[in-house]
């Protein structure tokens, strides 16, 4: 049980986890968000305003897929994201947001054992 909490351990799965939530967060930008926004040109609806390449409106994309259900107050056009979502985008998602989940106990365990405490 020691070897999970050693520093090293941590930063080292730290790292590999940063890696893995940005390569899905690549992945998950092209092929679900791409293909959605694609659909959603061919009604005549444009992407948020408010994101102006800063990819912000990714998480959204993620969370309102994964949860399934859409809100009437929103950042981003629920009801045509669910329209639109595929199968395999909502398996792109839940993977998107578990790998950032994850990775943000691990640096949270990181930051609680080895911080400075000052």
């Amino acid at each position: 049980m020691e070897f999970i909490f050693s520093e090293e351990f941590l930063l080292i799965s730290g790292g590999i986890l940063f890696v893995v939530w940005g390569t899905l967060g690549f992945v998950f930008r092209k092929v679900t968000v791409d293909y959605i926004e694609e659909q959603m040109a061919k009604e005549g609806k444009e992407p948020p305003l408010w994101d102006k390449g800063i990819g912000a409106r990714i998480g959204s994309y993620a969370v309102v897929i994964a949860r399934g259900k859409a809100v009437n107050r929103a950042l981003v056009d629920d009801y045509s994201i669910i329209k639109y979502t595929r199968k395999k985008d909502w398996y792109l998602a839940v993977c998107f947001l578990l790998s950032l989940i994850i990775f943000l106990v691990v640096v949270a365990v990181f930051n609680f054992m080895y911080g400075s405490s000052e």
